[in-house]
């Protein structure tokens, strides 16, 4: 890959990425405050710690990458989970900082795009291949959170098109 064709793959990624951030911030919403710390199994997540977890994770990719290092802190990113009382401040928080970060992708350049990033001493890929993974990684969580959504009570918003629960829905 080219720097060049680096640059043109991180601008679709972020593209597909922004386009991505509808729904997501859609199923944020949905999870209320009486209906939080539902789980449908012992060993699985709250919806609470899910959404809370998608929205602070997106961000910390993006700032690994454009970083150029991955690093957890356990510490850190529940302190960056608990500073959201509910599902307004939560969406607002993740609709303001989502498209800043992902600016800050399209900002790098097409040499940096190529240069190795390791995760973790797992694998090393071009920084511009993380951006994929990391979307990944929010679909993935978005798809667990509105898995859980009827079941604790809540409406499933419209991501890929009407759902049953939508006006428009069957």
């Amino acid at each position: 890959m080219t720097p060049e064709q680096a640059k043109g793959t991180a601008a679709f990624l972020t593209t597909v990425w922004e386009g991505e951030a509808r729904g997501t911030s859609q199923v944020l919403a949905a999870v209320g405050a009486g209906n939080r710390d539902y789980k449908p199994d012992a060993k699985s997540r709250t919806a609470w710690q899910i959404a809370t977890h998608l929205a602070t994770a997106d961000i910390w990719f993006i700032d690994s990458i454009v970083n150029g290092a991955f690093a957890w802190n356990p510490d850190a990113a529940k302190q960056a989970e608990a500073q959201f009382s509910d599902a307004p401040a939560l969406v607002a928080f993740y609709e303001k900082a989502l498209p800043e970060r992902l600016a800050s992708l399209t900002a790098l350049s097409g040499d940096t795009l190529l240069a190795p990033l390791s995760f973790f001493g797992m694998f090393e890929w071009p920084r511009v291949r993380f951006i994929s993974f990391a979307s990944n990684h929010s679909i993935h969580h978005r798809g667990q959170l509105a898995a859980y959504l009827r079941a604790m009570g809540s409406k499933v918003p419209d991501i890929y098109g009407p759902s049953a629960d939508s006006k428009t829905g069957g």
